[in-house]
């Protein structure tokens, strides 16, 4: 989809209200501008942000549970999904911690938080901190395997995970070993008829 599809798609389909939408396209210019001095996207997607990076983190809203107040990006990078999430939510109805290690990126992540006027925290690690967010998203993190690793350690209360996946989805989820009080199922990513993501319902630990 190019930028006009993606969007009509994102408040068509996705609820995106204008405000938020507006907010894409102040975010757009900020990631373009800061990518000309560091590495935060690959060169080669700069050219279909809008359908790449956007729309494929976008689609995690439809997933988020009723009454969802806090949720935690695990390797945020240039703000995929969290930040795009936090966009949506133009009425700061839950908080959105950041964990991303690199300080280039928690800098740039920090410009468009403030610029956009974001209900976001940014943090480094996310091994040294207690999470207590309802919901875990990430994309393009770490192996499943990793994940599910800081869920039963880190998360003692009763979550959601959402994780964006390639091909490889049903084989990760085939390798690990899910605890009774995991429930899991795959559904297809709007992006990439390939691709899948995985959502996790961890009951308490």
């Amino acid at each position: 989809m190019n930028k006009a599809e993606v969007i009509n798609y994102l408040h068509k389909n996705l609820n995106f209200s204008k405000e938020s939408i507006n907010k894409l396209e102040i975010y757009e210019k900020m990631l373009l501008d800061y990518n000309q001095r560091y590495n935060l996207i690959a060169k080669s997607t700069e050219i279909n942000i809008w359908d790449r990076h956007i729309l494929d983190s976008a689609q995690i809203v439809q997933y988020l549970p009723s009454g969802t107040k806090g949720i935690s990006d695990f390797g945020s990078g240039a703000g995929f999904p969290g930040l795009i999430i936090a966009i949506f939510d133009a009425n700061c109805k839950f908080h959105v911690k950041l964990y991303e290690k690199s300080a280039i990126k928690r800098g740039f992540l920090s410009e468009v938080s403030s610029k956009l006027a974001l209900n976001v925290e940014i943090l480094g690690n996310v091994y040294s901190d207690k999470i207590k967010s309802d919901v875990i998203v990430c994309r393009a993190f770490k192996k499943l395997e990793e994940i599910l690793s800081i869920s039963r350690e880190k998360i003692k209360n009763r979550h959601k995970l959402i994780i964006l996946k390639g091909k490889n989805a049903q084989i990760e989820i085939n390798n690990v070993s899910l605890k009774s009080n995991y429930r899991y199922r795959l559904v297809k990513s709007i992006t990439n008829k390939d691709s899948k993501i995985i959502i996790i319902d961890a009951g308490k630990n």
